[in-house]
């Protein structure tokens, strides 16, 4: 059996496409996969290392403004389905997946117009563009949430939640506790803004990790991404935190081990990506979320305003972020431990940790395989 697979542009639509690719594997071994990307996307670095084949098609997404640019840009679009319909012709696959990301555009299309069957996971609320298109070709659609239901056709479209890696699921907190050696018997609160880190949450928490250093009660594991470390460490300096005494909080540049991280948590303070907001709500961790405010259709927004209307978090909008705002959200959710058990119920309620196992079933049967 073979598999075509494309999703690109952000780590938001790979990993759930290597988390599909992984569980389909699972269930049929024998399983052969071509990936398909971009060469300037994310995927170009992370899918090899997967050791997955991997093929591009050159194309940009559009400006959200009128721009001469965008015309060329639709000349490589047009051109980009050429070439997707070629490697559809030469690998021959059996089912198709995209995950999102303009790049899973052409190839998803491609053969859809070829027969071969095909299904969209859309991770978020509202669903972005190139989704919405693909709605009309697509064999199947997996939304990661009821609300997005009602962006999609009623017979295509399924809520099977948003695939999560297994080692989320499987970390454990007493190994989360001795990889960062914190305190069990304390609160702990994980702050990242995703793989390549967030400035403005960063910048926040240097005002709130200044008062709270002198508050050993409350433990924090700062993520900071890459980019972002060394001018946050220079900021904390100059703003009087000294994280060598103050050892109840550590500021890291990347994680390799997101998940024990995850499962020692007792709050966390994220973006409102969907893939994050999947595994926090697999594991039932309360969250304060701020959404990205780039995001394309403001959909981080959406995401964190249904979590917060099911009492699963707290939403500081990003203009409205600063040091004093998140420290007062962070001070009246620590101090109301009932407060947060009742948040780590609602999050767990909406989580779907066996979402990658039910999406691999529906590839499964559109390719004419079961297991």
């Amino acid at each position: 059996m073979r598999i075509i697979v494309s999703g690109g542009g952000t780590g938001g639509h790979i990993y759930p496409a290597i988390t599909l690719i992984r569980a389909i594997r699972e269930k049929m071994p024998e399983a052969e996969f071509l990936y398909v990307g971009t060469r300037e996307g994310l995927e170009a670095d992370i899918v090899p290392k997967e050791g997955l084949p991997f093929e591009t098609v050159e194309l940009r997404g559009f400006e959200r403004h009128f721009t001469l640019d965008n015309f060329r840009r639709a000349g490589k679009a047009m051109m980009s389905v050429a070439t997707a319909a070629k490697i559809v012709r030469r690998f021959r696959p059996d089912a198709a997946i995209g995950t999102g990301g303009y790049v899973c555009g052409p190839v998803l299309l491609a053969a859809s117009l070829m027969h071969v069957p095909s299904l969209i996971q859309e991770q978020n609320v509202v669903p972005g563009i190139t989704n919405r298109i693909l709605a009309r070709f697509v064999s199947r659609i997996a939304v990661g949430t009821k609300t997005a239901l009602l962006h999609f056709p009623a017979g295509k479209a399924v809520c099977t939640g948003n695939p999560i890696r297994k080692e989320v699921l499987s970390a454990t907190r007493e190994e989360g506790l001795a990889a960062f050696g914190f305190d069990g018997a304390r609160p702990i609160v994980l702050v990242s803004g995703g793989s390549r880190g967030a400035r403005s949450i960063n910048h926040a928490m240097v005002d709130v990790l200044k008062a709270a250093q002198y508050h050993p009660e409350v433990q924090f594991l700062h993520v900071t991404g890459n980019a972002e470390h060394e001018d946050i460490l220079r900021r904390m300096r100059n703003a009087g935190v000294d994280l060598e005494k103050a050892q109840h909080i550590h500021v890291v540049p990347y994680l390799y081990n997101m998940p024990q991280a995850m499962a020692m948590a007792d709050l966390a303070v994220f973006r409102a990506g969907a893939t994050g907001i999947a595994e926090l709500t697999a594991r039932g961790i309360p969250a304060i979320l701020i959404p990205y405010p780039y995001a394309a259709e403001n959909h981080q927004e959406y995401n964190a305003r249904e979590l917060e209307e099911a009492g699963a978090a707290r939403m500081i909008l990003n203009r409205d972020l600063n040091g004093e705002s998140l420290g007062a959200v962070l001070q009246e959710l620590l101090s109301a431990p009932e407060k947060l058990r009742e948040m780590a119920a609602a999050s767990k309620a909406m989580g779907r940790p066996q979402a990658a196992d039910e999406i691999a079933d529906m590839v499964l049967e559109l390719a004419g395989r079961t297991v």
